[in-house]
């Protein structure tokens, strides 16, 4: 198992190293230019462009053992995962892009695991970094977060992440996940009315989310309306739920939905 601070430590470390190796290949580059004289400016710059050259192929393939992790934690397959993010983390690269995304899959895999609080200190390490190329890490990593933190029950921590993401444009997924993540949130800290608002675009937005995850969205949709008097949404949303999930899978993973049938009972 890859200790989390080590990985944060050793992530940290290569991307200070990869920043010193480009300051020194450009710092050569300029020297050559200004100071080495004439016949030698051309073997100087064809042997900083072999070391380029030879540090970013090396680098690419340490880019490729990121493209499986997702797959195999996807899959249910944590040991594996974690061996190809430890030899992810483990290889060179002279781009913060490819560790950056590496700490991130470590994160998803301890997220998979249900190991929330490790989740939680990748991802504030990969939003600690500058992101650069790897921009596209900062909304999803934000979204674990504050799934992270709520099931660490930090409703400060996790409001924070939530209100960071309203101001970003999210994809259709980014989307779902943010709305699931609200209603957790809504249900954690008794916002009932502000999860009830708009209930029929969050009823169809949970249309389009995996089976599981669309029967906790109505689930807590359905205790929103109860909570508020609204039977008819309740028992609609109910019974939807009823379809989609065994219930006491479901609310044994969220006891606060118990509710819902012990009021029908």
């Amino acid at each position: 198992m890859i200790p989390t601070e080590s990985a944060i430590s050793r992530v940290r470390r290569d991307i200070t190293l990869g920043m010193l190796l480009k300051f020194a290949f450009l710092a050569t580059i300029v020297g050559c230019l200004l100071f080495a004289p004439q016949f030698a400016k051309i073997g100087v710059l064809a042997a900083v462009a072999v070391a380029w050259l030879a540090l970013s192929f090396t680098s690419a393939r340490t880019s490729r053992m990121n493209i499986g992790s997702p797959t195999l934690i996807a899959a249910g397959q944590f040991e594996e995962a974690e061996r190809q993010i430890d030899q992810a983390m483990r290889g060179f690269s002279l781009f913060r892009a490819a560790k950056l995304q590496a700490l991130h899959q470590l994160a998803v895999l301890r997220h998979a695991q249900r190991r929330w609080q490790e989740s939680a200190a990748l991802s504030r390490a990969v939003l600690a970094q500058r992101l650069g190329p790897a921009d596209g890490l900062g909304r999803p990593t934000r979204l674990m977060l504050a799934d992270a933190l709520l099931e660490m029950n930090d409703l400060r921590g996790a409001n924070e992440s939530i209100q960071t993401l309203y101001r970003q444009r999210l994809s259709l997924s980014e989307v779902l996940a943010l709305v699931l993540v609200q209603l957790d949130y809504g249900a954690r800290a008794g916002e009932w009315e502000r999860m009830f608002a708009g209930v029929a675009a969050k009823v169809q937005l949970a249309e389009l989310m995996p089976a599981p995850r669309s029967a906790r969205a109505q689930a807590l949709l359905a205790l929103a309306a109860l909570r508020l008097g609204r039977e008819d949404w309740a028992a609609w949303l109910r019974q939807r739920v009823e379809l989609l999930a065994d219930v006491n899978v479901l609310a044994g993973e969220r006891p606060i939905l118990w509710e819902l049938w012990q009021k029908r009972d």
